[in-house]
């Protein structure tokens, strides 16, 4: 064996040594939340701890699918994230559009400051005007205030996935007598296809776990998903059981996204990090 193969080899070996060391933590997290929520609560108290029980059981779940008003969290959730990302998406990818052929490099330094942005800072003065409108505690204002979330992000990526795209296709169509808007919707639009594809994953996955504006600007009737974990917490006791069934269950549609369609996401981002010169 040559010495330049030994040197691969161990790349290799030290390659995948950094993923495991990355992933480990994330992965036993994972599997311990699915640990608790398989087992009964004196199961879950008990010292030393037991990883897996002897005997599963899906109580937890019914618990809190049962007590929490979990289907029409996760209905509103569907709702106010699903109409956040297509508005999100019908905003933003003319507007990196513009933002990338224009090179308006101030313009993509607010973007993303929006993007930096807490949440937090938004929240009060989108409040006052949406109790002002009347928009508080409804559906209409969640996906409002979700394009806080949703807007920046999917503007950020399109704006990598345009700016990579060569200048001399939209020149020629607008040779031929295209108009800038034509330029867009039948030449640059096809070839963004997996940047729109990354973009709105990404803005769904953001969206779907916001907690903040579900909990200050819905009610009852329209939180969404993340707060139905707040609601299995209470004054009496931590119930560990119920309390990882009901994070599993609002991780899993992310999860399920993120699995499907992480060639795409990764052909998506890949598309934006290669910049026309």
């Amino acid at each position: 064996m040559t010495w330049h193969a030994i040197m691969r080899r161990l790349e290799r070996i030290g390659l995948a040594l950094a993923v495991v060391a990355l992933v480990s933590p994330a992965a036993f997290v994972f599997l311990w939340m699915l640990s608790l929520s398989l087992k009964t609560e004196i199961d879950n108290i008990v010292y030393p701890p037991i990883f897996w029980p002897s005997e599963p059981t899906l109580k937890n779940y019914v618990q809190v699918l049962s007590e929490n008003r979990f289907p029409l969290y996760f209905w509103n959730s569907i709702l106010v994230t699903g109409g956040a990302t297509l508005i999100g998406l019908l905003i933003g990818v003319p507007a990196g559009y513009g933002i990338a052929k224009a090179r308006a490099t101030r313009l993509a330094v607010v973007v993303m400051i929006a993007r930096m942005t807490p949440a937090l800072s938004f929240l009060i003065p989108l409040f006052i005007a949406f109790q002002w409108l009347g928009l508080v505690n409804t559906i209409v204002g969640l996906v409002l205030v979700h394009l806080v979330i949703t807007v920046p992000i999917i503007v950020w990526v399109m704006m990598g996935t345009f700016e990579s795209q060569p200048q001399d296709l939209d020149d020629a169509a607008l040779i031929d007598g295209a108009t800038p808007w034509q330029s867009f919707l039948l030449v640059a639009l096809p070839l963004a296809k997996s940047g729109i594809v990354v973009s709105s994953i990404l803005a769904f996955i953001f969206s779907w776990n916001n907690f903040i504006f579900g909990v200050v600007l819905g009610s009852k009737d329209t939180r969404t998903l993340p707060v139905a974990v707040y609601n299995v917490l209470t004054f009496e006791q931590l119930a560990w059981g119920p309390l990882a069934a009901a994070a599993l269950l609002v991780t899993l549609p992310v999860l399920v996204v993120t699995l499907i369609a992480q060639k795409q996401i990764v052909a998506g981002l890949t598309d934006g990090g290669l910049k026309d010169g």
